[in-house]
């Protein structure tokens, strides 16, 4: 068996075929006919002095030689493709794709993009809103905004750029008609249900056993999204226990209050994720610049609040 490696295109067909179990599928894949990858596998396997496949009556297996070259394969191809990209994105500085969570996106990003645009014309941003995790040395994706406790893999470049709290907010309508500490033991409550994963949790029962109020009935309205729990709030349906990441804007413009200074910390951060190496281009550089001057927005109602540690308690 010679020792030079096959034909690129070959490898690709058995990659193809090998993933999944199946010529026609393999082709439909490629763009080329069954026919054409039948061909190229059939050239591999003369390349290589063995066959990769049995071939039945309605399917493929793959021979013992197959099923030792089908990883490397597999990988090969994997880190050739993000190989490609990584240098794709040093080539291309005109645009930036950026993903985050809806609520984040809606509620923190959205508001403040024009003045990224402002700042840097010659920048074409898109917004990818999606709680799905982007594995970024695989798409096109170029920068991620994620909210946890992390670690971020190892191949990635990761950032904290914005710490969390919550606290009681509400409508200054409702505020006047539940006043107090004591308003809270009857006001209607509202649950964003996007931070249960918190451990500790920073929630209503938290925020109560905090600050040493006795418990309460905590049936209330319940979201999945926490925009939508704020939105609810600002309609005056009751108090929501809610992220100033989310909320700070509307406490600026004076459609919610934040009557009370205790506020629970979440814990869990907000981090600037890209693939290691690529934060120093010029384009990923200047939005993680820019996330960072935006943040001290934000950081300015830290003062009006006593932040304590979950964990304390």
């Amino acid at each position: 068996m010679p020792d030079r490696l096959p034909p690129l295109t070959a490898l690709r067909a058995f990659d193809a075929a090998a993933r999944h179990m199946s010529f026609q599928r393999a082709a439909a894949e490629l763009n080329v006919t069954p026919a054409a990858l039948s061909f190229q596998i059939k050239s591999l396997e003369e390349h290589l002095g063995a066959p990769l496949f049995h071939r039945l009556n309605r399917a493929v297996e793959l021979t013992e030689a197959g099923r030792a070259l089908a990883p490397g394969a597999r990988d090969g191809f994997e880190a050739l493709g993000a190989a490609w990209r990584a240098a794709s994105r040093t080539n291309d500085q005109s645009s930036l794709t950026v993903t985050a969570g809806p609520a984040f996106t809606a509620t923190w990003l959205a508001p403040r993009l024009f003045t990224f645009a402002q700042a840097h014309p010659e920048i074409e941003l898109r917004l990818s809103a999606t709680l799905g995790i982007v594995d970024l040395t695989r798409s096109e994706v170029d920068v991620a905004i994620r909210f946890g406790y992390g670690p971020d893999p190892k191949e990635l470049y990761s950032e904290r750029f914005l710490e969390d709290w919550v606290t009681p907010m509400m409508s200054p309508e409702m505020a006047e008609a539940y006043p107090g500490m004591e308003g809270l033991q009857t006001i209607p409550l509202i649950h964003a249900e996007d931070i249960t994963f918190l451990d500790p949790p920073a929630d209503w029962p938290a925020w109560f056993r905090a600050v040493g109020l006795p418990k309460r009935d905590w049936t209330g309205q319940k979201f999945s999204q926490a925009d939508h729990a704020i939105d609810a709030a600002l309609a005056g349906a009751g108090a929501v226990m809610a992220r100033i990441s989310f909320a700070g804007r509307f406490l600026r413009d004076g459609r919610l209050v934040a009557p009370f200074r205790p506020a629970l910390k979440t814990i869990a951060h907000y981090r600037f994720v890209c693939v290691k190496g690529s934060e120093t281009l010029p384009n990923i550089r200047a939005f993680r610049e820019w996330l960072v001057d935006q943040v001290a927005i934000t950081a300015s109602h830290d003062q009006d609040h006593d932040l304590m540690d979950p964990r304390d308690g």
